[in-house]
């Protein structure tokens, strides 16, 4: 079964200047498509960026500002919140290393140019973890995991505390102390990448990760994790990632090695296989023959078959016009999937019975 284009909404973000052809008919599919995908913001940002707007039909403009000032807002107020939680770790002597969509507006990337904020990733040594959870506590931001079970598990089982928000201002803090669930098959190494983060600018005393962790870290959010309630925003943000640290020394040549030695060669592997084929991001030919030869890439074509058809189906906005028949099912098996190589078999089970239980408890109130 052929699949619906995207091309109206890849196009829009890859070559701002196709908007300005679009029909009306074409505009609403976009506001459409781009709403979903979280991305109204962005396209925005890249209109403006290329001095687009004043071109463009007055009613998909409004949508576009909209989102944008929205987009603005929500990071100016990050930005106040990264101070706070500065100045409530300054007494604990753990530094803020800030991950995801919080490093890279902090630090200023590309990707997080029109990118909507739900809440803040930090990550933090585990043996500090008491310590860090206290100082937060002591500034208002409160655990929102109310049942034993859910704090069992996340403490247990999981790479981060339960989400902490504060109890006025109502933001969300996610402490972290590393970047898989404790409970993975796969263990990347929290203190080697501690000891890599590097200041998100010259003169801050914050944090985020190194380069080839950041893209790594994003890889293995999207595709080991399973989160791909915003996976189309996911791979938007490693094409970024890649086109942005192209130029940089070395980091091709020491993005493999550096995925092989944190167990990440999978993830990375599909980060770059999708990437390319949703959004032809350029990356050296030596870079896909390295990953593709190294030890846990799948090398198998029908597995690759398999996963092509999961992904690039998952990967794309929630919307009626970028799904096909086959996309529900597709989302269901790679949720599977997700919490397949996020725990045990038997772990899994009784997670999974656990929570199939408490919907049904709640459907029957």
């Amino acid at each position: 079964m052929t699949l619906p284009s995207i091309k109206l909404l890849v196009d829009a973000l890859m070559e701002p200047v196709s908007v300005t052809c679009l029909s009306m008919q074409q505009w609403d599919l976009l506001i459409r498509q781009g709403r979903k995908a979280d991305m109204l913001a962005r396209i925005a940002a890249n209109c403006q960026a290329a001095g687009l707007m004043e071109q463009l039909p007055e009613q998909p403009r409004r949508h576009l500002e909209s989102a944008a000032n929205l987009a603005l807002r929500q990071q100016r107020e990050l930005r106040w919140e990264v101070q706070l939680i500065e100045e409530a770790m300054a007494r604990t002597g753990v530094a803020v290393v800030l991950l995801k969509g919080a490093a890279y507006a902090m630090g200023g990337l590309a990707a997080a140019r029109g990118r909507m904020m739900s809440d803040i990733d930090i990550l933090v040594p585990r043996d500090a973890l008491p310590e860090v959870e206290s100082a937060l506590m002591m500034r208002g931001w409160v655990s929102e995991a109310k049942s034993a079970y859910d704090q069992r598990y996340y403490r247990t089982w999981m790479h981060e505390l339960p989400p902490m928000r504060h109890f006025q201002r109502g933001t969300v803090i996610d402490v972290h102390h590393a970047i898989v669930p404790i409970s993975s098959r796969s263990h990347p190494s929290s203190h080697s990448l501690l000891a890599s983060a590097r200041p998100v600018h010259a003169d801050s005393a914050v944090k985020s990760l190194a380069p080839p962790d950041m893209l790594l870290h994003s890889a293995s959010h999207l595709f080991h994790e399973g989160e791909l309630d915003q996976g189309f925003r996911g791979i938007v943000d490693i094409d970024s990632l890649l086109r942005e640290f192209d130029g940089q020394d070395a980091f091709w040549q020491t993005l493999v090695p550096r995925a092989i030695e944190l167990e990440l060669v999978r993830p990375l592997f599909y980060a770059l296989r999708y990437a390319a084929l949703m959004f032809a991001t350029p990356m050296p030919a030596a870079v896909i023959k390295t990953i593709r030869s190294a030890s846990g890439a799948p090398t198998s074509p029908a597995h690759l078959a398999v996963m092509d058809a999961l992904f690039l189906r998952a990967l794309r906005p929630t919307h009626a016009s970028t799904s096909d028949g086959w996309t529900p099912l597709a989302r269901w098996l790679l949720y599977l999937r997700g919490h397949w190589l996020r725990m045990p078999p038997w772990l899994l089970i009784q997670h999974l019975g656990r929570k199939l239980v408490v919907r049904a408890r709640a459907q029957d109130a």
